[in-house]
């Protein structure tokens, strides 16, 4: 069964201070996160790779990751493809923005896929660290007869997402008998003494999180076409400005219609990624730990 990988690695992170994020070496041989995620995803049963990024990161990218990986990939029998997102690549209701700078959001870079993506995927950040039970749990979703329309996230631990360096943004899980029925964005979770927090008020440190880790079928691509084109018709030329078409956003409001279901898949892996400049040094400690309890080898494709 083909199975596919689709990392979105289009973004620049502000708060890291600029540069590519998604491009800090962490591993003790200057792998990225990514080369991790890309790991664990194989080692669970997914057989292609696809990489959404931008033009103008091309060739760093390839540099940095791309080529290397590729071979990689070619010696395991896996297939790689690139899908590029840009501000132009817009439904035909979009009205003309000129000034807009900003990227459209996670639901526009899945869609730049949209040509590659002929099979179940599991979607993921580059960025994020997301650790090895997540990617075994969607995939075998994934490899279960159900519905176009039965869909699956991985949930993490509130508290297993927290940085040691500021406030983070996540998507709080509301569920029923397992079932996802609703995210709450909430900005500025801040880990405390005691737990974690939102502007002083204390928050349930172990609700299960999204992390834009989500399990979908090649015809949730129709779904999210005509989400975008919706997306437009619902804001104003000046909104448009700012606005982003997010996925967690999308995949929320389509639960509010019951045009989809989404079965959380809990994991206690610790998630850890790049958020801060300060978080690198912690996110290569933990790879550093996780090599010596066995988790990776030192040679991280060696052992598939």
């Amino acid at each position: 069964m083909k199975t596919t990988l689709l990392i979105m690695a289009a973004g620049i992170g502000s708060r890291f201070g600029g540069g590519i994020k998604q491009l800090e070496p962490v591993g003790l041989h200057d792998e990225i996160i990514m080369d991790y995620s890309i790991h664990d995803a194989i080692e669970a049963g997914f057989n292609k790779v696809v990489f959404i990024i931008r033009r103008d990161i091309e060739e760093a990218f390839h540099e940095r990751i791309g080529d290397r990986i590729e071979k990689t990939c070619a010696r395991l029998g896996v297939e790689t493809a690139y899908a590029f997102q840009s501000l132009d690549d817009l439904p035909a209701c979009a009205p003309h923005l000129p000034e807009r700078k900003k990227p459209w959001g996670t639901g526009q870079a899945v869609l730049a896929a949209k040509e590659l993506i002929h099979e179940p995927f599991v979607v993921i950040n580059a960025d994020d660290y997301y650790g090895k039970e997540a990617f075994r749990a969607i995939h075998a979703f994934l490899g279960q007869p159900h519905a176009d329309n039965e869909l699956c996230m991985a949930g993490f631990v509130l508290k297993n997402t927290l940085s040691e360096n500021g406030g983070v943004t996540r998507g709080i899980c509301r569920m029923a008998d397992g079932m996802l029925t609703d995210v709450v964005e909430t900005k500025n979770i801040v880990k405390t003494p005691t737990g974690a927090a939102v502007d002083g008020v204390a928050v349930d440190e172990n609700a299960l999180v999204s992390m834009n880790m989500w399990g979908l079928s090649p015809a949730f691509i129709d779904l999210l076409s005509t989400g975008f084109e919706e997306f437009f018709r619902a804001h104003s030329t000046e909104e448009l400005q700012k606005a982003e078409f997010l996925l967690p956003i999308y995949i929320d409001s389509l639960l509010k219609k019951d045009a989809v279901s989404v079965k959380v898949l809990p994991t206690k892996d610790k998630w850890f990624g790049v958020t801060y400049h300060e978080d690198k040094a912690a996110v290569v400690e933990s790879f550093r730990k996780l090599i010596e309890a066995g988790v990776y080898r030192e040679e991280l494709f060696s052992d598939l």
